[in-house]
């Protein structure tokens, strides 16, 4: 009710100023500024705002989806070719020299973050393992959560793990640490 009355308001005004066009439109954007200034938005251009909100939150989602879908598909080809680790891992708790690492050039010669398996890092969930630890092996650590077996590293050997964290600083105060995990998956 109150944008019709606005709206009315500001065809009268328009109608009713005549004179110069350049008088009329200065009028007029003098007019639309005042209303947005209100919170007015033409009805034009709300459903044009609201038309992109909802494409780019779509866009997003899947954009999500693919980079869900190719995580996916990077571990079964994994899985796949590195099939005679799985029958090897441990059954039991074990412990394991953790240590962690970032993605920056001084620590790994590159500053991409993707790691050997072809996977993009992700804090909370990468993890650097030893040969004999499969890609997409999921690893529950005490204290820290599940990670999932993405990465190797030249120092990664026999029970050395690297966890993946975003910042120097959170790997420097992590430090080196004896942990008890176990293959979950």
């Amino acid at each position: 009710m109150i944008y019709t009355f606005r709206f009315l308001f500001l065809l009268c005004f328009v109608i009713v100023s005549g004179g110069h066009v350049q008088a009329q439109e200065q009028s007029f954007s003098t007019q639309k500024d005042a209303l947005e200034k209100l919170g007015y938005i033409p009805v034009q251009n709300f459903f044009q705002q609201q038309d992109i909100k909802q494409k780019s939150e779509i866009q997003e989602k899947q954009e999500e989806k693919e980079v869900e879908t190719l995580y996916e598909k990077r571990l079964a080809y994994w899985k796949e070719k590195q099939a005679h680790y799985w029958n090897d891992l441990p059954q039991e708790e074990f412990i394991i020299n953790a240590s962690a690492y970032t993605s920056a050039a001084d620590e790994c010669g590159k500053s991409d973050g993707i790691t050997a398996s072809g996977i993009k890092v992700q804090a909370n969930r990468t993890l650097a393992c030893p040969p004999a630890y499969p890609f997409g092996v999921k690893v529950y650590i005490e204290g820290m959560g599940v990670y999932t077996c993405e990465d190797r590293g030249g120092a990664i050997k026999g029970n050395k793990f690297d966890i993946y964290m975003e910042t120097k600083t959170e790997a420097f105060a992590f430090g080196r640490r004896e942990l008890i995990a176990y293959v979950i998956e």
